[in-house]
């Protein structure tokens, strides 16, 4: 059978996409460059938490994660409880007919393997399982690719994410913290690679132009409330955060500064809202960003970023922009420390706006060097996603890989 014999490979694409978190949509889109890129024959749909927004801003048919559509919501009275308990079972169909419809099945990116934000194990750990499961019993091979892992605390959590994580034909993480939490979970980690966050592959924002305002600081901000395992102060850490970055913002506000606030997610805006009513000045403002792409553009138009978000970091770093972290986990940390910014990372716990203000006009300073810093480390992490793209095209499409060698082979 020729290549234009065989019929075209039907590859799923599976997460919280479409759900207003960028980050998420940013490696959904890194990962539909690459099977459009070199796996044309591909066709591609999604199961996900937006469909709406994944069908019209990707053009990819899209079905609904959840049977039931108030899932992330708590449920009080009997009949949502019912509701529930039965989508629960509805989902275990669903996702298993999903998955038996193709030949692989991609997770792109995200953190799937963590609970480092407030998370109940029947939620997404459980959607998750179901899918993997799936794969396992219908031959379909689930690719966990790039993702983010940490250690749970919460035990029926933890054993959901093992047992996915087990189940999944392939695994690569986006930091080894990542992998060495999953290592510690009881998962085989021995051929798993790692290689930078898929957001790093989406193209590259051009520089800021002569109208952006000198001086300028993007100020990513979050709807933090701790970890999975802060719950009882879960008010407290939010107040803290919250206070520490309104008062940041307003010492730079003082001292003439334009600020740009940034989010990462709809449930950010409240953020957003509280710093402009708090700090009444027309330098503050607030950006409108519907991508990732949006949200670098923004980033490369400053002269220096401090951010929250996981994935307002890596636009920042990728826009090649000095960088600050309010840290809120382990990743936020690693990904500073490959990209050469380790010394400037901040507790988002316990924002300390006097040390934080600090830590700023530090990473000032050196913002000449930084960014030569940072135009290498993006090289070398463009030249690891080329290798991560390689390994996945020769794990999941071995077919299509051979017939893609054997043509290179036919031009020589």
């Amino acid at each position: 059978m020729t290549s234009a014999d065989r019929p075209p490979v039907r590859v799923g694409v599976f997460g919280l996409l479409g759900s207003g978190n960028l980050g998420n949509d940013g490696s959904l889109e890194a990962v539909l460059g690459y099977l459009r890129a070199q796996h044309p024959e591909a066709v591609v749909d999604a199961l996900c938490g937006g469909p709406e927004v994944v069908a019209a801003r990707y053009r990819i048919p899209a079905t609904r994660l959840h049977w039931y559509r108030g899932e992330y919501r708590t449920a009080s009275r009997a009949g949502a409880i019912a509701a529930k308990g039965l989508g629960k079972l509805v989902d275990a169909v669903r996702t298993a007919a999903w998955v038996r419809r193709h030949d692989v099945v991609i997770v792109p990116g995200m953190g799937v393997l963590e609970a480092t934000l407030p998370l109940r194990p029947w939620g997404f750990p459980y959607a998750l399982f179901l899918l993997c499961a799936s794969g396992r019993l219908f031959g379909t091979p689930v690719a966990l690719v790039g993702v983010g892992a940490a250690p749970i605390g919460d035990r029926p959590t933890r054993a959901l994410v093992r047992w996915s994580a087990r189940l999944a034909a392939y695994r690569s993480y986006r930091d080894a913290p990542s992998r060495d939490a999953m290592r510690k979970m009881g998962v085989d980690t021995a051929r798993d690679e790692v290689y930078p966050d898929l957001a790093f592959a989406l193209p590259t924002p051009p520089a800021s132009t002569p109208s952006d305002p000198p001086g300028r600081v993007c100020v990513g901000v979050m709807d933090f409330h701790g970890g999975n395992d802060d719950r009882a102060r879960a008010e407290e850490i939010h107040r803290r955060y919250l206070d520490g970055t309104t008062r940041f913002v307003r010492a730079l506000v003082e001292d003439g500064r334009p600020v740009r606030l940034l989010t990462g997610d709809e449930c950010d805006a409240s953020v957003v809202a509280a710093i402009l009513d708090a700090v009444d000045s027309p330098l503050v403002t607030a950006a409108e960003t519907a991508s990732l792409a949006d949200l670098m553009k923004e980033t490369a138009a400053a002269e220096t970023v401090v951010a929250t978000r996981y994935h307002n970091l890596i636009c920042a770093l990728k826009a090649g922009t000095p960088t600050l972290a309010l840290s809120y986990a382990a990743k936020s940390d690693a990904l500073m420390a490959q990209m050469g910014l380790a010394a400037y990372c901040h507790p988002a716990r316990e924002v300390d706006a006097d040390r934080l203000l600090e830590q700023f006009r530090a990473l000032e300073r050196r913002s000449a060097q930084l960014r030569r810093t940072l135009t290498e480390r993006n090289l070398t992490a463009a030249r690891r996603l080329e290798h991560q793209f390689t390994a996945l095209t020769a794990a999941l499409f071995p077919a299509t890989d051979h017939v893609h060698a054997h043509a290179l082979r036919e031009t020589l």
